[in-house]
């Protein structure tokens, strides 16, 4: 089988420099592979993903001139299979309610995650089945999360396979380090996934062999190689690029209102500005 690779952006706000990055990075590497790039729209957040921006995805992408295989998929098409993953996760008694809202967890924690977020403590994990049933019964807000101490027990050590700087270098090996997450939430209060889930069900579902992704998500790798192991599927080669910061040197991101694609290109940019401000 040929290559296959993925760009997935979310439609939760329109395209910046650093989405056209990924992009052109994805689709770059699949060339020199050999391979084919596919286009994934990641709107498992059904209150911030918006059609419009959606439409406005695929707008900015031929705008760079890049094309991709259809049907294009869609993770809110998609939310029975995660349900039906999470399952098999709570049938090996790997996944457990929380009911901790995010102060709690704020107001417990000991530490940090390595995205700086407070990590939780564990506090739910410990509750007996009939509390949990209770509260179940008596609809208390819950999300799910990932026993992962008992996950590591079951997986025992974690490895993957690094490609860079380059996506033709030689592959290196790294450790999979998943407890410096902890128990992850892999099934949300308001949806029955996650980014960390469905992220590695849809890898399987579409043959993904190489996933080129910002150095931002690198740590999330540790959580996305254990449920591969848990769940059975195949693993994939990694390349981490690097990402695109304003005049601050800060990240550019929608929250921020970092300047979009659009926005550029309502000001004369062309392609190939975009190309040539990002070293392609």
């Amino acid at each position: 089988m040929s290559p296959r690779l993925r760009f997935a952006p979310s439609p939760n706000g329109y395209l910046h420099l650093g989405h056209a990055l990924s992009a052109l990075v994805t689709w770059d590497a699949a060339q020199k592979l050999g391979g084919i790039a596919h286009l994934r729209i990641e709107d498992i957040d059904l209150n911030r993903c918006k059609p419009e921006f959606t439409q406005a995805i695929f707008e900015d992408l031929h705008w760079l001139g890049l094309t991709w295989p259809e049907p294009v998929l869609f993770q809110s098409e998609r939310l029975d299979l995660y349900a039906e993953a999470a399952n098999r996760l709570r049938d090996m008694d790997l996944l457990y309610p929380c009911f901790c809202t995010r102060a709690d967890v704020a107001e417990k924690s000991t530490g940090t995650d390595p995205d700086g977020a407070p990590l939780y403590p564990g506090t739910c994990r410990h509750l007996s089945n009939a509390e949990r049933i209770t509260r179940l019964e008596r609809g208390d807000p819950v999300q799910f999360r990932l026993d992962t101490e008992a996950a590591m027990a079951r997986t025992g050590m974690l490895t993957y396979t690094v490609i860079g700087p380059t996506i033709l270098d030689r592959p290196m090996v790294r450790y999979a380090r998943p407890e410096r997450w902890g128990d992850v939430v892999l099934q949300r209060k308001d949806t029955p996934t996650s980014y960390h889930l469905s992220v590695v069900v849809d890898d399987a579902a579409q043959g993904i062999t190489h996933v080129t992704r910002g150095k931002d998500l690198e740590a999330a790798t540790d959580i996305h190689v254990l449920l591969q192991m848990l769940l059975s599927t195949s693993t994939v080669c990694y390349h981490f690029h690097r990402l695109v910061k304003d005049d601050a040197g800060e990240k550019l991101s929608k929250s921020k209102g970092s300047p979009s694609l659009r926005d550029l290109r309502s000001q004369g940019w062309t392609p190939d500005d975009v190309r040539r401000a990002l070293g392609f």
